[in-house]
């Protein structure tokens, strides 16, 4: 088995009912290109690392306007 990961090509929609932006408790969009989850409502893109989303507000990065 290889160590190395390979990033997914989509989120798992049942795994976006689920999780919501730790901020705003709102639901969390997927950017393809970016590999980030995305919470319109708190304007912060959360990435996605070695497959694991990481929901962590000082994490994410902040959108811009």
């Amino acid at each position: 088995m290889s160590d190395a990961f390979v990033t997914p090509a989509s989120v798992d929609p049942r795994l976006l009912e689920v999780l919501v932006c730790p901020i705003t408790r709102g639901r969390l969009t997927w950017d393809r290109e970016a590999h980030e989850l995305i919470s319109p409502g708190a304007k912060k893109a959360y990435p996605i690392r070695d497959g694991v989303p990481v929901l962590l507000p000082e994490e994410a990065r902040d959108l811009a306007d």
